[in-house]
This record gives structure tokens, sequence and C-alpha cells, in this order.
């Protein structure tokens, strides 16, 4: 599909965070696979948009997120 991303996002603390995570995501890429996991407060992204695109598209909305190698 395009890149695989795997962000922190540090206050992503239940399903409902998660789930208003992956409509932040899907605004930018509608196609994107996104797997969140409220534990470890990550989400992976499968997507055709930039790793600093969906960065950004995260700060934007309010969600304290950082890439991770």
């Amino acid at each position: 599909m395009g890149n695989r991303v795997q962000f922190h996002i540090k206050n992503m603390t239940c399903g409902g965070c998660a789930k208003a995570v992956e409509k932040v995501v899907a605004v930018l890429d509608p196609a994107a696979k996104i797997a969140a996991n409220v534990v470890d407060r990550s989400i992976q992204v499968e997507t055709t948009a930039s790793s600093d695109a969906v960065l950004q598209q995260l700060l934007n909305a309010g969600w304290e997120a950082r890439a991770v190698e």
C-alpha cells in the first residue's frame, strides 16, 4: 500500500481515544490501515501519506504524538 509507520501517542489512554485517533488519520487517508494499541499508547499505520503528514495531522488534532523507529 505505502508507508508503514508507528507513533507513540502519550494522551491516548482508552478505547475511545483510540477510535478518535483512527478517525483523525482516516481524514488524511481514508484507505489507511490503522492498528491502535491502548496499552502501549501506540498506533501502527499503513498509508500512502508520508510519516510527517500523519504526525502533523495527529498534532493538529491535539494528540501528543511522536514517530517510533
